[in-house]
């Protein structure tokens, strides 16, 4: 008499949810290579002369998805240029310049902003696009200013600070001195190989970027530690 055949055991099958967790995963990836693609293209070629052909490709996507995620070249812009200011404020908070007494804030607050620009040439290029097109991209961007507030608190917090122990002087506009500090760091990158042809040196050279970084942080403790007229 035969043995009964054992019944047939089913293969698992695989979890429902993985495949939407795996499509979640490459959307934000491919968003993200997008966007890289996007500043590398536009701060070469500005607005006008940037093709989303060339975006896409660089970016190793389809061309049809990058239009499914951005909507169009004006979009696409707009999302490059947001993305990029989210970028530098999000370092400026990862400093937590509360913790530091107000010199050493602003040494770093200094430091950061010079070495970002360095780190980033892109960004100053891409800045340079947009004022170029006379900011119409970044006046329709609604949350701008409201992105840019908290560092101008920042800078404020940091001066009161060192006003009330007697190291700082007290007239001093955040936004003018942001634009002061940002201003050190934007002009030696976005003008460095002219730079270097005109006075024979090599800008780029560490020795001469410490230098200028270190510069860049005495000008402005300077500033900050002159009494008033």
């Amino acid at each position: 008499m035969s043995e009964p055949s054992s019944p047939a055991v089913a293969p698992p099958q695989p979890k429902a949810e993985a495949a939407p967790a795996k499509r979640a995963r490459n959307s934000i990836k491919t968003k993200a290579a997008i966007l890289v693609a996007g500043r590398a293209e536009f701060a070469e070629r500005g607005f006008e002369g940037a093709r989303v052909d060339a975006i896409a490709a660089l970016a190793g996507a389809n061309k049809r998805l990058l239009y499914h995620y951005f909507g169009n070249k004006e979009d696409l812009y707009r999302a490059v240029l947001l993305d990029a200011y989210q970028e530098i404020r999000r370092g400026e908070r990862a400093l937590s310049l509360d913790q530091y007494g107000p010199v050493d804030a602003m040494d770093r607050l200094v430091r950061f902003t010079f070495r970002h620009f360095l780190a980033n040439p892109w960004f100053p290029r891409l800045l340079g696009t947009e004022n170029i097109e006379n900011a119409r991209f970044l006046k329709t961007l609604p949350d701008i200013q409201a992105l840019h507030s908290p560092l101008v608190g920042q800078i404020r917090t940091i001066v009161e600070r060192g006003a009330e122990i007697g190291i700082f002087r007290r007239d001093v506009d955040p936004v003018q001195l942001y634009i002061s500090i940002a201003a050190l760091g934007f002009f030696y990158v976005s003008n460095m190989a002219t730079l270097s042809v005109i006075f024979a040196r090599d800008l780029s050279g560490i020795d001469m970027v410490q230098e200028r970084e270190a510069q860049a942080v005495q000008m402005v403790l300077d500033y900050l530690r002159t009494k008033p007229a």
